[in-house]
């Protein structure tokens, strides 16, 4: 009996954080590399996480935010032949909120008439209170 107790106690914590109940989290990813493969990862995470049912957010910051931009283009990865950009299409086609900083624009020769169809300028005083939110799980790349 005390075996038993001692395993609840152990592993009972461990369940509970776990959680079977994902949807009061949100995935809010802040990509800034200009790595292309780091770009590639953190795109491949936020597809899984949507494909999981987990509300994701992307801001794209710093030389990131060039995926933002229309007729950029960026290289293909194996082993599904595809690249970040396409892979952030895809989120933005299943209504994923992508934005750029909000001090990306200004820093730039670009425009919001220059920003890839579904990707708008981030607010910081909206950004700041979307990150105190309860159940937000924050993530850089």
């Amino acid at each position: 009996m005390k075996l038993i107790l001692l395993l609840f106690i152990i592993f009972a914590p461990m369940t509970a954080l776990s959680g079977n109940d994902n949807s009061s989290e949100d995935l809010f990813m802040v990509l800034t590399s200009g790595d292309a493969e780091t770009q590639m990862m953190a795109m491949v995470l936020a597809t899984q996480s949507a494909n999981q049912d987990v509300a994701v957010r992307v801001l794209l910051c710093s030389e990131a935010g060039e995926l933002a931009i229309r007729g950029v283009e960026s290289p293909e990865f194996a082993p599904a032949n595809r690249s970040p950009k396409q892979l952030l299409n895809g989120l933005i086609d299943r209504g994923v909120n992508v934005e750029v900083c909000g001090i990306f624009l200004p820093n730039r020769e670009y425009t919001e008439e220059d920003l890839t169809d579904g990707i708008g300028v981030a607010a910081p005083p909206e950004v700041a209170e979307y990150m105190r939110r309860e159940g937000v799980r924050y993530f850089t790349f």
